[in-house]
C-alpha cells in the first residue's frame, strides 16, 4: 500500500538520493526546462515536512551520491561547464566542501559505498552511445581517487545495490538495446563476477537490498523514456 507525503519544495528528475540520520536527502537533478539544479532538499519523516538546505556548489543532474561517516558525497553528473565534480555536504554545519574531482567525467552512473570508500561505476560521456566501463574508488581519508577493475560490460542508466560487501550492477541502456546484465564487484579482491541475468532487460531502474536479497524495481524496457512496473528479486549464492 502506498501513502502520500508532503511534496518536495523543488521539482526535479534524475536527482541523487540518500538517507542519513533518519532523514532523506534529495540532491540536484534537472528542472522541467532541462536546466540542472543545485537544490539540496531534506525530508524529516518525524515532522512530515521538507526543507531546503545549503545549495550544492555545482548544479547538475544524472549524478550519484553516497554517505560516509555522516557526510554526503555528490559526484559526477551533467554540469554546465563540464568536469566531474565531487562535493561533500556536512549536515552538522549545513555546508558544502569541494573535494578532488573524479578522474573520468560521466553521468547516469552507479554510486555505492563499501568499507568507508566511495565507488563510482559505469555511466556515459553525455550520450548513451558513449557508455563507459570506468570503476573509480574515492578514499575520503586521503582525498584521492584510484582506478579499479573496470566494469565488464560498459553501460549507463544502471541500478546498483550492495549485498555481502559486493556491489551488484544491474541493467542499463545503449543505442538500440537495454541490458539484462548482472555483474558484481568485490572491493576486497578488486574483481568482478557475472551472475544470473535479470529476467527483464531494462534501464533507469532502482535496486535496493532488503532481507538479504536485492529488489530491482521499475525501469524502461526500451532505450529512452520508456517505463515499467516490474519488480524482480535476486538472491545471491
Amino acid at each position: 500500500m502506498w501513502s502520500e507525503r508532503a511534496q518536495m519544495p523543488v521539482g526535479v528528475h534524475h536527482p541523487a538520493a540518500v538517507s542519513l540520520g533518519g532523514k532523506l536527502y534529495v540532491v540536484g537533478g534537472y528542472r522541467d526546462d532541462g536546466a540542472p539544479s543545485n537544490a539540496l532538499q531534506e525530508f524529516d519523516p518525524a515532522q512530515k515536512r521538507w526543507r531546503t538546505l545549503a545549495a550544492m556548489p555545482t548544479a547538475r543532474g544524472a549524478l550519484g551520491a553516497g554517505v560516509i561517516d555522516s557526510k554526503i558525497y555528490a559526484v559526477g553528473g551533467v554540469a554546465r561547464g563540464g568536469g566531474a565534480p565531487l562535493e561533500m555536504y556536512d549536515p552538522a554545519r549545513d555546508a558544502w566542501e569541494a573535494r578532488a574531482a573524479m578522474p573520468t567525467p560521466r553521468d547516469h552512473i552507479a554510486v555505492e559505498t563499501v568499507g568507508g570508500k566511495l565507488y563510482v561505476i559505469g555511466g556515459r560521456a553525455g550520450n548513451m552511445i558513449f557508455n563507459l566501463n570506468a570503476n573509480e574508488e574515492y578514499d575520503p581519508a586521503t582525498n584521492q581517487w584510484r582506478a579499479r577493475a573496470p566494469l565488464p560490460t560498459a553501460r549507463s542508466g544502471i541500478g546498483a545495490a550492495v549485498l555481502n560487501q559486493r556491489i551488484f550492477i544491474f541493467g542499463g541502456e545503449t543505442a538500440g538495446k537495454t541490458f539484462d546484465e548482472n555483474e558484481a564487484y568485490d572491493p576486497a579482491t578488486d574483481a568482478w563476477k557475472k551472475f544470473a541475468a535479470m529476467p527483464t532487460a531494462r534501464h533507469g531502474l532502482a535496486a535496493v537490498t532488503l532481507g538479504g536479497k536485492i529488489w530491482t524495481l521499475a525501469g524502461g524496457k526500451t532505450p529512452g523514456g520508456s517505463e515499467s512496473v516490474i519488480v524482480e528479486i535476486f538472491s545471491a549464492p
